[in-house]
């Protein structure tokens, strides 16, 4: 993808890191295909693409790469081993990036929005609401923002 983005378009100027799954499962049932899914789509593909943009950067003296993390890169929830450990491990990588990039005119930034509105989320929304018999709304409330300053989902149309 980077090859032929390069070869079309010339030199890869900005990055966006935006790839992301969930799974939503207690740790002790949580199987280990589905880890090994969520790390490979939400951080090593970050790691490989960011990599292959690197010299073209490094050479130009410039270069942005935006990695979208989440709210879970900062704060844990339950039930979400895989997608916490990787959005973690994404924030890392951004500061690494942005150490190592920082000589050359490289700027790495992390973006850590919360929930947003997206079948992913509904899905999850009706999952949790069956699995604790508890509403919906409460489902919203009081587990997925209980966390995070601004108590409602980000609408995805205004992004």
């Amino acid at each position: 993808m980077i090859k032929e983005g390069t070869s079309k378009f010339g030199n890869i100027d900005v990055l966006i890191n935006n790839a992301g799954i969930q799974y939503v499962s207690p740790i002790e049932e949580f199987p280990a295909e589905k880890w090994n899914d969520i790390i490979g789509v939400n951080l090593t593909a970050a790691f490989h693409t960011s990599k292959a943009v690197w010299a073209g950067m490094k050479e130009n003296k410039s270069g942005r790469i935006i990695n979208i993390a989440s709210a879970h890169g900062l704060v844990a929830s339950e039930y979400k081993a895989a997608y916490v450990a990787s959005k973690h491990g994404l924030v890392g990588l951004t500061k690494v990036l942005a150490l190592e990039g920082a000589p050359f005119g490289i700027t790495a930034n992390a973006i850590c929005p919360g929930y947003v509105k997206t079948p992913l989320v509904e899905k999850q929304i009706s999952e949790q609401s069956i699995s604790h018999n508890i509403p919906e709304k409460e489902v919203i409330d009081k587990i997925m923002l209980a966390k995070h300053p601004i108590k409602e989902l980000v609408n995805s149309q205004s992004i």
